[in-house]
């Protein structure tokens, strides 16, 4: 197919193309071969200043917070429909700048992207506050009003998707925000944007600064005049947004952060559909047909295996790597695609040699898989101990590790053994193991008998070290409202 041609590369702030105010640019690289693609606007503090201020105003001034949600609801469907009809072009983008799989992109990422946007359409014209009976002849009730401008900063794994997952909620609240996109995949949400304000959202109600995370990143956390901020991204960089947010104006933070996810087989399973399962459980993102191989943070890298089945579940596993495709996500008959950039990849190559150092065996893969671009073999680890590097840090990349487990209680325990807690899967078919692990398992969802069953109105996010907070379902607007209590008396009440 031939490639899109690259339309936005400013910034979008009150709703023009800009370009930064410092005049300076970076490239955004394609991962298939490290070639540039293009030069983006290299925002930074003094473009957050502007792109919020333009919010502010929009906030503060403008007609979003103050439309009927009716109005709102019929400009986020807009939104939605002009993302289908675009759908070709989205996928591309990522595609181009992300390395991921254009099939997929325009089977199920995109489409995605758009139906969250109308998921939270139709809840905005269904928020509403509560009557109180007060004692005292006084009458009372709650109003739920937008928390007023917002920072979404977005990772790079799943660009469009998580753009409409964070600006869906927090247009429906009646919010105003800046974006700020990951610089390693800028395109979509430039085009987004672009999409915005086709869709006839008023001007300062969505900007997008693109930049680094260490300028831009961190003006929008610090930054007085925004009121929330809505972070993805690795437990390091959630730890400084959330230290900047308390320095500042103390405003509310929500974090989805890192995971290491484990994934539970007992032996009571059928192996063939198991080991199917468990691969797309490390391969989601990237590969096909819906499985950036390891390259999203519930991704189910420590496989514990019943020691009944362990070595009858290796053998089905290997099957499944022996027929695995590595290549250009253009190509329909790749099932995997690069790395999202030369930092990801170098950083998943060293994971894999201290997995080899500290005495995990190398059971598959392990190796750049191509001369050129940022493609590495699906890898995986046995004889893995859970004190190893391997087995305690997120790689996000294809590298799995396997590790043999006797009873109930040592999955649990084992399960637990992590600073993280965003996700588990449980695979058994007896009931009562099903309802003690996933109750004992410390994580924000934990899928039985099946793995990335996402819905728009499915709450997601995690506990510990994974952050707090939760993006989709109704809690996550939630988060983008708060609730102010009013009160007056009653006639003849003493209180006049």
């Amino acid at each position: 197919m031939a490639l899109p041609k690259i339309k936005f590369t400013q910034l979008f702030i009150d709703g023009q193309f800009v370009d930064a105010v410092s005049g300076k640019t970076f490239e955004t690289i394609d991962p298939r071969n490290g070639e540039v693609i293009a030069k983006i606007a290299e925002g930074d503090k003094d473009d957050i200043d502007l792109a919020v201020k333009a919010a502010r105003h929009a906030f503060d001034n403008g007609p979003w917070p103050r439309f009927p949600p009716s109005e709102r609801r019929r400009m986020m469907l807009k939104f939605a429909d002009l993302i289908d009809q675009n759908m070709e072009e989205l996928a591309a983008l990522d595609s181009l700048d992300a390395g991921k799989l254009y099939s997929l992109g325009k089977l199920v990422e995109i489409p995605n992207a758009a139906e969250k946007l109308r998921y939270y359409a139709g809840a905005a014209d269904k928020i509403h506050g509560s009557t109180l009976k007060m004692s005292g002849q006084l009458h009372g009730y709650t109003l739920r009003e937008p928390i007023g401008v917002v920072g979404l900063i977005i990772p790079w794994n799943f660009p469009s998707q998580m753009f409409t997952m964070k600006v869906g909620p927090a247009l429906a609240a009646g919010c105003t925000m800046v974006v700020k996109p990951a610089e390693q995949t800028p395109l979509s949400a430039l085009f987004l944007a672009h999409l915005a304000k086709l869709a006839s959202l008023p001007d300062g109600v969505l900007n997008v600064v693109t930049g680094y995370g260490h300028s831009a990143g961190a003006a929008v956390s610090s930054h007085m005049d925004i009121d929330k901020v809505s972070f993805t991204g690795s437990t390091e960089v959630g730890r400084l947004v959330m230290q900047a947010a308390a320095a500042t104006n103390l405003k509310p933070v929500t974090l989805e952060l890192g995971g290491k996810s484990p994934f539970i087989i007992f032996d009571d399973v059928d192996i063939d559909k198991v080991a199917d399962l468990a691969w797309r459980a490390i391969t989601y993102n990237k590969a096909n047909p819906i499985p950036i191989f390891g390259e999203i943070c519930v991704a189910g890298t420590r496989v514990f295996v019943q020691e009944g089945i362990y070595d009858a579940f290796v053998v089905k596993l290997l099957e499944k790597v022996e027929s695995w495709v590595v290549g250009d996500p253009f190509d329909p008959n790749v099932h995997q695609g690069p790395q999202v950039d030369e930092k990801q990849y170098n950083k998943i190559l060293s994971y894999i040699e201290i997995g080899k150092k500290e005495g995990a065996t190398l059971l598959t893969g392990g190796k750049p898989a191509a001369n050129k671009g940022y493609y590495i073999e699906p890898t995986i680890f046995t004889d893995v101990t859970d004190d190893m590097t391997i087995a305690k840090e997120e790689i996000f990349g294809p590298v799995m590790s396997l590790m043999k487990f006797k009873s109930v209680e040592e999955a649990i325990k084992r399960g637990n053994a992590t600073k993280y807690g965003l996700a588990a899967g449980v695979m058994t078919n007896d009931l009562n193991i099903a309802n003690t692990v996933s109750r004992s398992i410390r994580a924000g969802i934990v899928w039985i008998n099946c793995y990335f069953a996402f819905s728009d109105t499915l709450p997601y996010g995690g506990y510990k070290m994974s952050g707090f907070g939760r993006d989709m379902g109704m809690e996550s607007l939630e988060s983008y409202l708060q609730t102010k209590s009013v009160a007056m008396p009653i006639h003849n009440s003493p209180w006049l």
